[in-house]
């Protein structure tokens, strides 16, 4: 048995959403965010040293062990 909602037929769906507000205009002055940290050598060189050991340990299990 059907479960009766009291509504004869769906809500309309057919009216778009509105859209987000536009972001403020970027200030140079700002700093920037991730991709810039990305960029610098000290994060680099840690990320290098963990993907150097990730390497080590698979090629140790797929060919030593």
């Amino acid at each position: 048995m059907p479960y009766i909602t009291g509504e004869q037929h769906a809500p309309d769906t057919t009216v778009p959403p509105l859209a987000p507000p536009d972001p403020p205009p970027a200030d140079p002055a700002q700093p920037r965010g991730c991709l810039f940290a990305l960029s610098q050598p000290p994060l680099m060189l840690f990320l290098t040293v963990i993907g150097v050991l990730l390497l080590i340990a698979g090629v140790h299990d797929q060919f030593l062990l």
